[in-house]
């Protein structure tokens, strides 16, 4: 039996591209980004497995081919520095989950409920995520001295949650308002009421953009230096950020740039164990209501 070939379907068939000017240019420009990015958090882990006589060298080295853990046991034998990760766990978890449980519910009414005012209220969340919170600084100072709250968890819990919620608001109401309202008229026809509507329909359909809500205010905690160097002075109060910068030398002529970089490298593992944990819900909060189907 013989075949025939029909010369159009070998026209239909994938061509190899072709190699022009702007793909070379494009691919070079992602190469370039990439390293610009990279470069840095390379450097830093690197630098927290050099000897020091590697760290000092002139010119610099950059591809050690001596390594050494002694940064990391030093940071963990002369400083209390699982005490610090514990610090800024706990307040960042607390945070997140305080945002989350007052920032859902708060933007289900801006979106469903309609409030008297809730224009005005919504442009007023919208106005404050415009301030840049070292304006704070000085009214929250007064606060934390006027109740006593120096040297403790709640000094950075409260001036956390305060400054995540708007953003949380404002996301979770986007989100809210994509929902069709089909879904919550059935539900009140079973007789459900507006907070278990909320929880039990509501969020669970928005567990992509509680995630990444989530995760965008417990990196913001997990960071946050201001607040956490003016409210907490003693040693066993500090957070990771604040006890970074404070690690000290044998003397006051040395830098210990290993330690640091040691510090650095332990107070990021957590971050991005979190968003690999999570990076499949990230994705789906990000991209959630871009293509209207």
């Amino acid at each position: 039996m013989s075949t025939t070939l029909n010369p159009g379907s070998l026209s239909t068939q994938a061509k190899p591209r072709k190699l022009t000017v702007g793909r070379v240019l494009f691919w070079l420009a992602v190469v370039a980004i990439a390293i610009f990015c990279l470069a840095p958090i390379l450097w830093q882990v690197l630098t927290s497995f050099k000897v020091n006589e590697d760290i000092s060298a002139i010119p610099n080295v950059y591809f050690p081919t001596r390594f050494t853990l002694d940064h990391y046991m030093e940071l963990f034998t002369r400083r209390p520095f699982m005490r610090y990760v514990f610090n800024s766990a706990l307040v960042s978890m607390v945070s997140t989950v305080a945002c989350l449980l007052i920032g859902a519910p708060a933007a289900y009414a801006l979106a469903r409920l309609r409030p008297l005012g809730g224009r005005i209220i919504q442009a007023g969340i919208l106005f404050i995520t415009l301030f840049p919170g070292i304006l704070l600084l000085q009214g929250l100072l007064e606060i934390v001295q006027t109740f006593h709250l120096g040297n403790r968890y709640l000094s950075l819990i409260i001036p956390y949650t305060a400054i995540n919620l708007p953003l949380t608001i404002l996301v979770m109401r986007s989100f809210y308002e994509q929902l069709p309202k089909d879904l919550e008229d059935a539900a009140r026809v079973d007789g459900y009421n507006t907070l278990q509507m909320l929880t039990k329909i509501v969020m669970p359909l928005t567990l992509p953009a509680l995630v990444t809500t989530g995760i965008l205010t417990f990196i913001f905690a997990w960071n946050e230096f201001i607040f956490a160097l003016t409210f907490i002075t003693e040693e066993r109060m500090k957070t990771i950020p604040v006890a970074s910068a404070q690690i000290g030398g044998t003397s006051v002529f040395e830098i210990p740039y290993g330690p640091i970089a040691a510090a650095t490298v332990v107070g990021t593992i957590p971050l991005v164990l979190l968003v690999l944990f999570f990076q499949r819900q990230i994705i789906q909060g990000l991209t959630a209501g871009a293509v209207k189907g």
